[in-house]
């Protein structure tokens, strides 16, 4: 969050309000009052009320701006947000997205469709195949219709910018961005627009997208061959950790091998554990010999139960690291 605050303050934005529901205190403990002199807005959401919803209680603070600019707060990029604002006011449309082309369409349910001048036409996923008529299942004339060839698809990177007038016929909330609002609007012939970024775009919405996420924001050519450590991080001169993130108070016993993981502050990496594309969570103290591959390692907690595929051994919740 820290790094879209600095973005839209960089962009000229003058005020920003930030939707909170879990764990939502420590946010607005980290953050106070104001970012580098732009004032900071919190609205406490006690029930999800879903992306467009969520904008329902902050509707007189959103009145008074010319343009407002929503970011998911769980994305990580380095957002290209000057490029999309002059794109905006150069060309009026009724919103325009952030899209990127370095995410891959089949992480993100196909992308979105767009036109080679940006505008958008469908939100939906993409059609199947067109059958041949050959299979008596799929007889000539039932194949689905496909998009046209000056289609492109772009994943929707969750930072959009529209004048506050878009809100008027928003949705009672619960409601929902893309099916509330801009659907409706593709579909009654209303201009939405796309901007192109190649930038690094990082959806952190589960762990091993968070994994992704920290390992592609630091990784360089000499960093992959090393690690990134924090200078409040202890590594045993005999263990062996590259393409790896170690945080504060993190210490690697000796023998210890880590490969693309990540190992949050005060977490305890035991003689000749082996870690392999996993998350090792705040705190953990993994034992000696441990093999660790593609989990997410976190301690037992009686108020968070476990997920069914996941396994508890000495107070340890070993789980599968999926994009679930």
């Amino acid at each position: 969050m820290g790094h879209t605050l600095q973005a839209l303050r960089k962009c000229g934005c003058e005020a920003v309000a930030i939707n909170l529901h879990y764990q939502g205190e420590k946010i607005a403990s980290r953050f106070g009052s104001d970012f580098e002199g732009m004032p900071i807005r919190y609205s406490r959401e006690d029930d999800i009320q879903g992306t467009l919803g969520a904008l329902a209680p902050l509707r007189s603070f959103l009145d008074e701006a010319e343009l407002v600019v929503v970011i998911n707060g769980d994305s990580l990029a380095r957002w290209p947000l000057a490029k999309l604002l002059r794109y905006h006011q150069k060309h009026s449309p009724r919103a325009t997205l952030m899209v990127s082309s370095r995410a891959r369409l089949e992480d993100y349910g196909g992308g979105i469709g767009i036109t080679r001048e940006g505008r958008v036409t469908t939100f939906e996923p993409p059609q199947p195949a067109a059958g041949n008529g050959c299979d008596p299942a799929d007889p000539p004339g039932s194949e689905e219709p496909q998009e046209p060839r000056e289609v492109k698809r772009r994943v929707f990177a969750g930072a959009h910018i529209f004048s506050p007038g878009l809100l008027e016929s928003m949705a009672r909330p619960p409601s929902d961005f893309v099916r509330d609002l801009y659907q409706p609007l593709v579909e009654s012939g209303e201009r939405i627009d796309a901007v192109e970024s190649g930038k690094q775009w990082f959806d952190l919405g589960t762990p091993k997208r968070y994994l992704d996420g920290v390992i592609g924001w630091v990784g360089t050519n000499s960093w992959r061959r090393r690690g990134w450590r924090s200078a409040a991080a202890e590594v045993d001169p005999d263990a062996s950790v590259k393409s790896s993130v170690l945080e504060a108070g993190v210490k690697v016993g000796r023998g210890a091998r880590i490969r693309r993981s990540l190992v949050l502050p005060e977490a305890s990496i035991g003689v000749d554990c082996k870690v392999t594309d996993s998350v090792i969570g705040l705190a953990v103290d993994l034992p000696s010999g441990t093999v660790v591959e593609s989990r997410l390692v976190t301690e037992a907690r009686a108020d968070i139960p476990p997920h069914g595929s996941a396994s508890i051994v000495g107070g340890l919740v070993y789980d599968r690291l999926g994009n679930d």
